[in-house]
């Protein structure tokens, strides 16, 4: 009896010293998840076991196929989404073995998403159990971080740092609720790059990339979708025809869609575009069972995710695909209830509320809103700037015009290089774009300040009168991983105007939103507040800038533009729009990037900044006349706050001791190389 035990015992470590060795049964996500995935009662309407709907198929399979790289799924609510992204986390942790990291848009997210969506699953799902044994103990492998299995481990991040997309080594990358994270990461790129960066070296590299889109200019997920293979969405056959077509919202003069009689919710019915037929929700859901993915590029996906041609013949699946569904798939909401949720939504939109119209299409259609957007567009500007365009006989080079008397700076920070726009500024806020200058190399390191200052001190301005102009002010954006460099810049050279600013994105009250004094950490010497840092309304900025570009006539106000200008600075210098977004107090329109550069636009506020701090809007005819006079006799005042008095003494431009001049040799032009960049405007032609 005692051998029979302990052969038993033998046994039965042998089992589990093997199990490791062992080759799992092959499955695909699919088979998985309807074998093992459950229904937690935490975020589900019935706890039960779970079963594929017809549309979750093919995504499934795409999800679980190494084959396919990348999966991006632009959604509405209420289509399973959620339950996609479980099953695959722990298809991946049981099955494949392989690591993996979650983002969500904010920390607090990720801490909800894990207590209310991931440990239920955990707990619920049985398969997980033999891989989790820490998953009902407080313990180091089981935290709002980090799930330790046997064989891989799960991270589980915020998406608004940098530094929660470093120091990671995965075969699968999640980014949940894409729309809402940030556009750009600290300055350190997009956020689905960045988590790309994080899979290079996996042998079976998976990226699923998903959300509920948002406005149409800005929506993260709608751009990145862009770049897929195809986008695909779900077609059913027409049971009057036999043709196929997908289930559209479509309106109320399109020969598709959804229609209903005399605003009847109960009516509703999906008007098929081929034949003209009405087919009820219940006659969709017996055509749904047999439907297919069709593609952008005429290709399908079956609910095995096998992929075919237009002629029907099996072809090798795409690396990276689009999926677009919306709640009208879903069997859990009846058509009658979009309806209804249409017409409240619809009926307040008339009454001047359009946020629950603007929820529905995102929420309910799955399509970013295209609402009234303000922006600039490049092209436009470039035309207009070719008409601005100015250059006097015999010259080589653009002169500042007469009405220019000032010359402000702009400068922008970023982690390999400063880029400085130069604008000239006369009476009645009159601008006109001078110069713009990209200075490579480390903020970190001397040279490149060095090269600045040789820049900002010494460069001098051929002047339409004959004189020679210097650049007066500049402010530096102190934003990002170099603020202690620029404060150390400015501070030695404040005589000369310098001055470390930072911009504050919302909740301003002035284009001048206030100082404070800050310390300096640099090179290993701390000086305690060694510098004041002044805070940039950049809103407010960038609505004047706007406001001043809507002006079609020279004078008061305009906004002179270069020709000479490269199209890259036109598409920085138009790359953002005003958005409303949601924030912390509520609803806000605010200024947003479109797209990654925007250098161009970021020095012209900072420019108008300076602008403001000089009060150049409150100067008298008398003070503008006198700078006019003696452009090149403007030695700067040792306090930053004095208004620049006219004066008849030359006084030489010296670099600063602290920032000897650098050969400007770094400095490399953002503008077409054949000719200088400093511009002058036809409007001096009626004044010659």
């Amino acid at each position: 009896m005692l051998v029979e035990s302990n052969r038993a015992a033998v046994a039965r470590a042998l089992r589990r010293g093997l199990a490791s060795f062992a080759a799992p049964e092959p499955m695909t996500l699919r088979e998985w998840a309807e074998r093992h995935f459950y229904l937690s009662a935490e975020s589900s309407y019935v706890e039960q076991r779970w079963e594929a709907w017809p549309f979750q198929r093919a995504i499934l399979a795409c999800v679980g196929s190494d084959d396919v790289h990348e999966v991006d799924v632009i959604k509405s609510a209420r289509v399973g989404y959620t339950k996609i992204l479980l099953a695959a986390v722990g298809y991946f942790a049981e099955h494949k073995r392989r690591n993996q990291a979650l983002w969500q848009p904010t920390d607090s997210a990720r801490d909800e998403f894990v207590k209310t969506e991931l440990e239920p699953m955990l707990r619920d799902v049985t398969a997980m159990h033999p891989i989790f044994p820490t998953r009902l103990a407080r313990h180091k492998d089981n935290t709002l971080l980090v799930k330790k299995f046997r064989g891989s481990v799960l991270h589980l991040r915020g998406g608004r740092s940098g530094d929660n997309y470093r120091r990671l080594s995965i075969g699968v990358a999640y980014l949940d609720e894409f729309s809402s994270f940030d556009s750009n990461i600290d300055g350190e790129g997009d956020p689905g790059q960045l988590a790309a960066k994080r899979l290079e070296g996996a042998t079976f590299p998976k990226m699923v990339v998903g959300s509920t889109p948002k406005l149409k200019e800005t929506c993260l997920m709608d751009k990145r979708a862009a770049g897929a293979d195809a986008r695909y969405d779900y077609h059913i056959s027409c049971p009057h025809c036999d043709e196929h077509h997908a289930l559209t919202w479509g309106g109320k003069d399109e020969p598709h869609g959804f229609k209903w009689v005399d605003g009847d919710p109960e009516s509703v019915k999906h008007l098929c575009p081929h034949c003209g037929c009405l087919i009820t929700q219940s006659e969709y859901l017996e055509a749904s069972e047999s439907g297919f993915w069709y593609g952008s590029d005429g290709t399908t996906i079956d609910r095995d995710g096998v992929f075919r041609n237009a002629a029907g013949e099996v072809i090798p699946a795409h690396r990276r695909v689009a999926f677009h569904v919306w709640t009208a798939y879903s069997p859990m909401v009846s058509w009658a209830k979009l309806v209804r949720e249409f017409q409240e939504a619809y009926a307040k939109a008339k009454l001047g509320d359009d946020e629950p119209l603007k929820t529905f299409w995102n929420t309910t259609l799955g399509q970013a809103w295209e609402g009234e957007v303000e922006k600039i567009e490049a092209d436009e500007l470039k035309r207009r700037a070719e008409i601005e365009a100015y250059r006097l006989p015999g010259l080589a080079e653009n002169l500042v015009p007469m009405g220019c008397t000032l010359l402000l700076a702009g400068c922008d920070t970023q982690g390999n290089r400063v880029e400085v726009g130069v604008w000239g500024f006369g009476r009645g806020g009159e601008m006109w774009t001078v110069d713009h200058q990209i200075f490579h190399g480390n903020p970190a390191e001397d040279e490149v300040w060095s090269n600045v200052a040789a820049y900002l001190f010494e460069r001098r301005f051929q002047h339409e009168g004959g004189q020679q102009m210097s650049i007066y002010a500049t402010a530096i954006d102190s934003g990002g991983h170099h603020s202690n460099a620029v404060y150390d810049f400015a501070r030695r050279n404040k005589t000369r105007r310098v001055f470390a600013v930072r911009g504050r994105p919302f909740g301003e009250k002035a284009i001048k939103d206030g100082a404070g004094q800050v310390d300096i950490d640099w090179r290993g010497k701390r000086i305690k507040k060694g510098v004041i840092l002044w805070h940039v309304g950049t809103n407010l900025a960038k609505d004047l800038l706007h406001s001043r570009l809507a002006i079609e006539t020279p004078g008061p106000g305009y906004v002179h533009l270069s020709e000479d200008m490269s199209d890259e600075w036109f598409r920085q210098f138009s790359g953002e729009a005003r958005v409303s977004r949601k924030t912390a107090t509520g609803v806000r329109t605010l200024w947003t990037a479109l797209r990654k550069r925007v250098e161009a636009l970021d020095c012209a506020v900072y420019a108008l900044w300076v602008a403001e701090h000089l009060s150049l809007s409150r100067k008298t005819d008398a003070w503008w006349d006198a700078m006019a006079e003696k452009l090149d006799a403007l030695p700067p005042p040792r306090d930053e706050e004095a208004d620049p008095p006219p004066r008849s003494a030359k006084r030489p431009a010296t670099p600063a001791k602290t920032a000897p001049a650098a050969p400007a040799a770094r400095a490399v032009s953002a503008v077409k190389p054949a000719r200088r960049r400093v511009a002058a405007s036809s409007y001096l032609r009626g004044r010659r």
